[in-house]
């Protein structure tokens, strides 16, 4: 098998894809030699690249000769820029750029005076320069790819890969363009010994001069002059090509030559390829050999609106008017002036813009030549543009995308690999202008490139300037801590000790600041300790005057203890207004003691409420007649004796029984404002407390009607002492039964007036009423049971130390024990009296076991009772 260079040896071609056989039209300049223009009056040099690598190395007024750089830098991208011809800086200000937007450019705008001075050149042997020194002088003289993409050629001469074949590319595939094959016939000599200088500074094993084989005379004049060169024999060949469209371009004649595709997105050092053209190699001899830098190149100027159409040599930076203007140019009604072929060039939208180092023709067509641009119509979907694409693109998707701005999709179909040879635009049927979508969307793609660059050279310079600020400040603390051991180094036992004091002084305020925040703060705590112990102490006044009210009462009832039940009652009302008076007493007291709160007040107002409605229902208690003083004088002094004691029995037993009450409802009521705590309305909260003061009020007076009312039974009756005693525990219990439900009943009441919102802590005061109601049946029941069983011992002594009794006693007994809830005959009745006669042993012993009857038959009916009371608490509840 043969190698590759085996085969370049032998001319063997490979096919490339695509293209097209557009009309060549080169017989309008390529007929004359290459000629020369007069010199212009004004030279505008683009300096596009200062303030990114470079600098300015003149000022307007400066005069400056052929040759002089005008910008300096350092950076491997920096293409130096030199004056065309000698003369005077007037300008540097932006104009419009040699581009299709014509949008505005740094320029220098040069003053010519006609003289076309040279600065000083230095001409140097190629023998007694290194590789190094070539190089530079190469980049020094600002040489770029003359082929029209203009890329640094310093860069291309030294690649970091190595190169074994170098490709002179003189194609020329552009209609109407003839420059490189108008050099080649006239500089072939100078072509020759500039590929001799990139032969030494590359030294690849092949170089291959490309030409088509519509340029014979071309192809004759190199090969003459490889034949006369002095390169190594059998390392340079010229290879004439087949003529197509674009054949001239870098990739694709690398693909004809070597039959290799270079791949996306790389370039063809990484085959070890590189690609001069002929233009850059005329360059870089006359830089090196004669040390002149690029500031003139061959322009086609062709056209049928061109007087004198031809190739010319072009200073950079000659306008491209003047050179119409030498030219004969006749221009026509919307006429056309293309930089560049007809292919690949672009219209100028002024023609006052410059020559470029890129710049290889300018074609001036009639209107029989170009035509108008036709309309744009809508794509057919026929797929002539991705027949005829040398790259292998889809055009039709890249221009969808493209149309729709979805330039990273346009991207994803490798748009940046379109070398935008005109190619798809040329087949289109329908007129669509793709290569003009193509340019927008790699516009675009750019900015948005060069935008992310920016961006992250910014987030550098950030990064770095924090990190220079933390060293800095590191650098003074540092500096810091080392003047303060310096100083404390330095210190002498006076100075030490002032420090010390004012150190002392700094902790003695500290220590000030910290008493007196303390200090407020136990003031403010003094403060709200007494608020919240005003209202204990306004109880424990109202209390201490009602135990004085009756101690008073209880002195005057150890006086009047044998009186009569008119007697009773009377005490009862002086006892109820005693407390009344009392408790007004009090709450005055306390008023006068200190200025009151609000819940105070409240307190206040309840106590003197409770007292009024005492007195009123105390003054309102009927008091029955009484005919006890004749059946009173009928009994003997031991039924006297027996009545005392059994009145004596229930009174304390009455008492019991209303201290249960209101214990009863101080669970109640502490269950209440338990469960009514739970609102968060505040003014639901004092109604709920109010409610509850009038409750236990309310309970308070309850006991007391209680127990008015049994000493006023004890001593209206004229029954026997059992009979007495059973009646009167009847109602006692009836009473305190049915006052603890009324409280109950009044909280219930009161809580659910109270306008809460909040339905869970309304039903959690419902289960409190209820529970408050099962805990007075309960207290009831056990009050009966206990009265019932002290009431049939009572009886059992009085039997025995008397040794009298009568039936009726058992009847009575069991009565009251199986109905102990039932209502006695009215007490206003006359009872008769009983006569009583002594009993035998059998009498007695029958009697006995009547009470033993009678008390477990009370026992019965009180756990009865209880379990019903349960049960009630129970369904309330649920």
């Amino acid at each position: 098998m043969l190698t590759l260079l085996d085969q370049l040896d032998k001319g063997t071609l490979w096919r490339s894809p695509g293209g097209i056989h557009p009309p060549e039209v080169k017989f309008l300049s390529n007929a004359t030699p290459i000629g020369q223009l007069p010199l212009a009056s004004t030279y505008l040099v683009p300096v596009p690249q200062v303030g990114e690598n470079c600098t300015l190395a003149v000022k307007v007024g400066d005069s400056v000769l052929k040759g002089t750089p005008l910008t300096q830098g350092t950076s491997i991208w920096h293409l130096p820029v030199h004056a065309p011809t000698s003369g005077t800086i007037v300008a540097i200000e932006p104009r419009a750029s040699n581009h299709a937007s014509a949008l505005p450019v740094n320029t220098c705008v040069i003053a010519a005076d006609g003289k076309d001075t040279w600065c000083e050149l230095v001409q140097n042997q190629l023998d007694d320069l290194s590789h190094q020194q070539i190089v530079d002088k190469v980049r020094s003289a600002g040489i770029a790819g003359m082929g029209g993409a203009a890329f640094p050629t310093h860069i291309k001469l030294n690649p970091v890969s190595e190169i074994d074949l170098v490709i002179i590319n003189g194609v020329e595939c552009e209609p109407y363009i003839s420059a490189d094959d108008r050099l080649m016939r006239e500089y072939s000599q100078d072509i020759l010994a500039g590929i001799g200088i990139i032969h030494r500074l590359l030294t690849p094993k092949r170089i291959v001069i490309a030409i088509e084989d519509n340029k014979p005379e071309a192809a004759k004049a190199m090969q003459a002059a490889v034949s006369q060169c002095g390169l190594p024999a059998g390392s340079i060949r010229v290879t004439v090509i087949p003529t197509k469209y674009p054949s001239g371009g870098e990739k694709q004649l690398i693909q004809i030559i070597t039959g290799r595709e270079v791949p996306s997105g790389a370039i063809p050092a990484k085959l070890g390829i590189v690609v001069h053209n002929v233009g850059t190699a005329y360059a870089i001899n006359q830089a090196v050999t004669q040390g002149k830098p690029l500031v003139e190149r061959v322009v086609t100027v062709t056209g049928r609106n061109v007087g004198k159409p031809g190739n010319y040599w072009l200073p950079i930076g000659t306008p491209v008017d003047h050179v119409l203007t030498a030219t004969e140019f006749t221009p026509e009604p919307d006429q056309k002036v293309i930089i560049g072929g007809p292919m690949m060039g672009h219209a100028l939208a002024n023609i006052q813009v410059p020559i470029l180092k890129g710049t290889n023709c300018i074609l001036v067509p009639s209107s029989q030549e170009i035509g108008s641009t036709p309309e744009e119509k809508a794509c057919i979907r026929c797929g002539e543009c991705a027949t005829a694409c040398p790259a292998l693109l889809l055009p039709q998707q890249l221009f969808w995308h493209a149309k729709a701005e979805e330039y990273d999709k346009a991207a994803s179909y490798n748009l940046k690999d379109c070398i935008e040879c005109g190619c798809c635009s040329y087949v289109c049927p329908s007129d669509i202008p793709l290569v003009e979508y193509y340019r927008i969307a790699k516009s675009a793609l750019k900015q948005a490139a060069d935008e992310k660059q920016q961006a992250e050279r910014a987030k550098q310079r950030f990064d770095a300037r924090l990190a220079r600020l933390e060293e800095e400040k590191l650098a003074r603390e540092a500096k810091a801590k080392e003047a303060s051991e310096r100083r404390q180094a330095s210190m002498t036992g006076t100075d030490k000790n002032a420090v010390a004091e004012a150190m002392a002084r700094i902790a003695a305020k500290k220590a000030a600041a910290q008493a007196v925040t303390g200090e407020s703060i136990t003031k403010e705590s003094s403060v709200t300790t007494t608020d919240t112990t005003e209202v204990p102490k306004g109880k424990a006044a109202v209390a201490a005057a009602i135990a004085r009210a009756k101690a008073k009462k209880a002195a005057q009832a150890n006086a009047d203890g044998t009186d009569t039940n008119g007697a009773e009652t009377d005490n009862a009302q002086i006892d109820s207004s005693v407390d009344v008076d009392a408790t007004e007493s009090a709450t005055d007291a306390i008023a006068q003691e200190a200025p009151l709160s609000q819940k105070d007040k409240v307190a206040a107002a309840i106590a003197r409420a409770k007292a009024k409605k005492v007195a009123q229902q105390t003054d309102t208690v009927p008091l029955e007649p009484t005919e006890t003083a004749d059946s009173t004088s009928e009994l003997s002094a031991a039924d006297d004796k027996k009545a005392k004691v059994a009145a004596a029995v229930a009174r304390a037993k009455a008492k019991k029984a209303a201290q249960q009450a209101e214990t009863a409802a101080s669970d109640i009521e502490v269950s209440t404002e338990i469960s009514v705590s739970d609102v968060n309305d505040a003014e639901a909260i004092k109604k709920a407390k109010v409610a509850a003061a009038v409750a236990r009020a309310k309970a308070k007076k309850a006991a007391q009607q209680a127990e008015t009312n049994a000493e006023n039974g004890l001593n209206q009756t004229t029954t026997p002492a059992v009979d007495s005693t059973a009646s009167v525990q009847a109602d006692v219990n009836a009473d305190a039964e049915t006052a603890v439900n009324a409280v109950a009943t009044d909280i219930e009441v009161s809580i659910t007036d109270v306008s809460v919102n909040d339905a869970e802590a309304i039903k959690k005061a419902k289960v409190a009423a209820a529970v408050a109601r099962a805990k007075a049946k309960k207290i009831a029941a056990a009050s009966a049971e206990s009265k019932t069983e002290s009431e049939i011992e009572s009886v059992d002594e009085i039997q025995t130390e008397d040794n009298v009794a009568s039936p009726l006693i058992a009847a009575t007994l069991d009565t009251a024990t199986t109905e102990p809830e039932a209502v006695l005959p009215s007490v206003g009745s006359t009872a008769e009296p009983i006569e009583t006669a002594p009993l035998s042993s059998d009498e007695l012993k029958k009697a006995r076991i009547a009470a033993t009857i009678a008390k477990a038959k009370a026992k019965k009916a009180a756990l009865a009772q209880e379990a019903n009371a349960s049960s009630d608490s129970s369904v309330t509840n649920d």
